[in-house]
């Protein structure tokens, strides 16, 4: 079978891709979630033995890669193409991890959609016959985030109710091209730069929310599968308002999504660690997804996932100047196990 275009936005590999390792990292805050438990490594002082919050967030990428791939069976050597992105300035967690790893590398940034983007590039690669194996990982960090978005901690500004948590927290997945078994990746629907007028820093669900809605709905109309086809849905890290506003537009399209989910609202329990309208960053919908998901899909407690982690593309120079916040969100169909 050959490699097809369904529709505007949506690629269909002719021999899917298979996930044959992945790995996590998460914080202390993180490990105290529901999700704790599935995590492969985790820090209680968040630093992962590092002097800064930024070389924690490299940590973080080197431990979920290497966990990654001793479940592969591989070393780092084995790669053809390392994907990765974070949410600092020039993707510098990214960027150090790589310098170890040693391997050819494109650094990205997709905001929080990065663990979506950097799989759906390894998926079409690896399709496309250029690589046998390609490790797709991402990262975010509370503190670092919030110096470089917000105000540094130490501001200790006042939090608004629709504000979410950064995660601290890394996922990295390996990828390959050859027959083998494990979950596989039959069809990534790329997400358009989607714009509502929110500029609100502090709102990011009501930011990414079309972005994730329009996805959505182009994977069903280009694939001409319905919501129910997959046993969960799940997007980034919309959170609370988000995930609302997702469910919300359709509805008003006559459908209803009792599969749908967010990554933002499973990661933390918002009753009982404050974290507002829930969980947001890189290593958000990517420590669920290989923290939770992957296992998932082994163990056979789902066989199809639309995995779609989203992201909100603006700086705090767009946010200074009065630019509002563009989002973006792409979808990745999980299917099988073992």
């Amino acid at each position: 079978m050959e490699n097809q275009k369904l529709g505007r936005q949506t690629f269909q590999p002719g021999s899917p891709p298979v996930i044959i390792g992945f790995g996590s990292a998460a914080g202390n805050k993180e490990s105290q979630g529901p999700l704790g438990r599935h995590f492969d490594h985790t820090c209680k002082d968040d630093t992962f033995g590092c002097k800064t919050w930024e070389q924690a967030e490299s940590a973080m990428q080197g431990l979920a890669l290497d966990a990654a791939l001793k479940r592969a069976g591989l070393h780092t050597t084995d790669l053809d193409l390392l994907l990765a992105g974070d949410l600092l300035n020039q993707c510098i967690g990214s960027g150090y991890a790589a310098r170890a790893a040693d391997v050819p590398f494109f650094g990205l940034y997709g905001a929080c959609s990065t663990m979506g983007e950097s799989l759906a590039l390894a998926t079409l690669l690896l399709s496309g016959g250029y690589g046998t194996y390609a490790a797709a990982v991402t990262s975010s960090h509370f503190c670092s985030a919030e110096r470089q978005y917000r105000t540094p901690l130490e501001y200790g500004s006042q939090r608004t109710p629709t504000a979410q948590w950064t995660a601290t927290a890394a996922g990295a997945v390996v990828v390959t091209g050859e027959m083998r078994p494990g979950p596989r990746i039959p069809r990534v629907t790329i997400g358009r730069v989607k714009d509502k007028g929110i500029k609100d820093a502090n709102n990011m669900g009501a930011a990414m929310a079309p972005a994730a809605y329009e996805t959505l709905k182009a994977h069903f109309e280009d694939t001409g599968l319905t919501p129910d086809y997959y046993d969960l849905i799940l997007t980034g890290d919309l959170g609370k308002l988000g995930h609302e506003i997702v469910t919300d537009l359709f509805e008003r399209d006559g459908v209803k999504l009792a599969n749908y989910n967010d990554c933002g609202l499973i990661l933390f329990d918002r009753e009982e660690q404050d974290v507002h309208a829930g969980a947001s960053g890189c290593g958000c919908s990517a420590s669920v997804l290989c923290g939770y998901l992957l296992p998932g899909l082994l163990a056979g407690r789902w066989r199809r996932i639309l995995f779609c982690p989203t992201g909100a593309l603006h700086s705090p120079t767009a946010t200074m100047q009065g630019e509002s916040i563009p989002g973006v969100c792409h979808a990745l169909a999980l299917e099988g196990g073992k």
